[in-house]
């Protein structure tokens, strides 16, 4: 186990990020909270390709003195700590905090900062590696060895003992250091660093602003094309423009994935956008653009739930909390999206008592038929279908049957749209429209050129207003 090395009064602690964008970026720890997620109040803000599974406000850390503490905000994909799941712990140095399991991590560890007066040794300080806490690593003045060289040396062993990304960290703490010194050698040293810094800093400044045309370009080009698809009704004419918006999209995507976009996060868009993409990606449903009519419903959704339907929401994330977490765990064992946990909010606001004008029952709303083909007992005496956990397990059969009978990269959006109709009339509608048969696997292509039943393209996104509400509910006010 690690030891908390013996801090001098000029050490301080640091949150090191070690994937991303952000890899090998610096935060500090101050007194007091340090707040991290998406949100642009926070102390340590995540953004662009690296926080589809950070939460507005996911965790925070605690400092006092010497002692930090790390505990999850009630992320949605949860806080880890050296590989494990916590709601609250210690962080010691070298441990390693991780948003969600697939999100990115950061190191602590504590750094002295470089001493006033500096003789023939220099330090440079290392980052944690395995448990170990930071300790300086020392090398011989600039009459014996070349600074420049032992920079680049020192990054390739760090590299070789699995620490990447801090060779611009060593780099910046050499020229700090080097400026110190009297000799002329070393001040040369440093200004020609600074000097690369400053031609590779404008190479990407200019690169950066291109890029930044040609998304604007693009983003145009889809727009224009996205409108005229919302009022064209000839069916070659839609197959033209879908197949041009294709192609714009697969340029945008191929923007999306230079190292310079993802650094620049160029994406940008409304709070509701950037969240549909969020998880349009956990869904496997992600695209560059999503239909404006789409975003559209999804707003209007969203207004209604703060509105006439507010209490219903209300309910459902204070009251029944307790049972959207239950949920949540119970799609995880499936290995089923957790966020699916909302689609009963849609269904019934989680009132087991409720029964709609079909006879659907319950707070997934099971009808008689499809309660009994899985599982859900249903007769004069005992009626399953308003028991929480049974009838969720039964969701579960039912929810990856339809995303396997539908599968595809949109396959959830799919099962999505069959549940709510059933996958016969899906199906029906669907070849009736579209005879490709990997077009009938594509949700987008369905929703854009409307070949799903009217009351389908509205249950999905009154659905994902749920989700939106049920990730962010501070944001809507809940």
């Amino acid at each position: 186990m690690s030891q908390r090395p013996t801090m001098s009064t000029r050490a301080r602690p640091w949150l090191l990020s070690r994937s991303g964008a952000l890899t090998g970026t610096r935060f500090p720890v101050a007194g007091g909270l340090t707040r991290i997620g998406r949100a642009p109040d926070n102390d340590v803000i995540v953004g662009g390709s690296d926080s589809a599974t950070v939460s507005l406000y996911h965790a925070e850390i605690n400092r006092n003195g010497d002692s930090c503490r790390v505990r999850d905000l009630q992320s949605t994909n949860g806080t880890w700590l050296d590989g494990e799941r916590i709601i609250e712990a210690e962080v010691t140095p070298g441990s390693v905090i991780q948003l969600g399991t697939q999100g990115p991590e950061f190191a602590l560890l504590w750094e002295e900062s470089a001493p006033s007066e500096l003789d023939r040794t220099l330090e440079v300080l290392q980052p944690p590696i395995a448990d170990q806490a930071r300790a300086p690593v020392k090398f011989p003045g600039a009459a014996n060895e070349d600074l420049l060289s032992y920079a680049v040396a020192r990054a390739r062993r760090m590299r070789a003992q699995g620490v990447g990304g801090q060779t611009m960290n060593i780099m910046r703490d050499v020229i700090d250091q080097a400026l110190r010194q009297t000799r002329r050698r070393f001040r040369v040293i440093g200004y020609s660093l600074l000097a690369a810094l400053v031609v590779v800093s404008s190479a990407a400044f200019w690169k950066i602003t291109a890029l930044k045309k040609e998304k604007r370009g693009i983003d145009s080009h889809i727009q224009q094309l996205e409108a005229e698809l919302l009022k064209s009704t000839d069916s070659a004419s839609i197959d033209n423009l879908l197949a041009q918006l294709g192609d714009y999209q697969s340029e945008a995507e191929s923007l999306q994935r230079t190292l310079l976009y993802r650094v620049s996060a160029l994406r940008g868009g409304d709070f509701v956008t950037t969240e549909l993409h969020s998880v349009m990606a956990e869904f496997g449903a992600e695209v560059y653009s999503i239909p404006p009519d789409f975003v559209e419903r999804v707003n209007h959704y969203i207004e209604l739930d703060q509105g006439p339907d507010r209490s219903l929401i209300a309910h459902a994330l204070n009251a029944a909390s307790g049972q959207l977490q239950l949920i949540r765990k119970m799609l995880q064992e499936e290995q089923l999206p957790p966020d699916l946990a909302y689609m009963p909010l849609v269904e019934s606001a989680l009132r087991s008592g409720q029964e709609s004008a079909a006879g659907a029952v319950g707070p997934w709303q099971f009808t008689q038929v499809t309660a009994r083909a899985y599982g859900l007992r249903v007769d004069g005496q005992v009626d399953e279908r308003k028991d929480l956990v049974k009838s969720t397990r039964a969701s579960c059969k039912y929810l990856r049957d339809l995303i396997l009978d539908f599968g595809a990269g949109s396959s959830v959006m799919l099962a999505l749209a069959a549940y709510d109709s059933g996958t016969t009339k899906v199906r029906q509608a669907v070849d009736h429209t579209v005879r490709d048969p990997i077009k009938q696997r594509n949700f987008w292509y369905l929703y854009r050129t409307r070949a799903l039943p009217l009351e389908t393209r509205e249950y999905v996104p009154k659905v994902f207003a749920a989700i939106l509400i049920g990730r962010n509910p501070h944001h809507f006010g809940f």
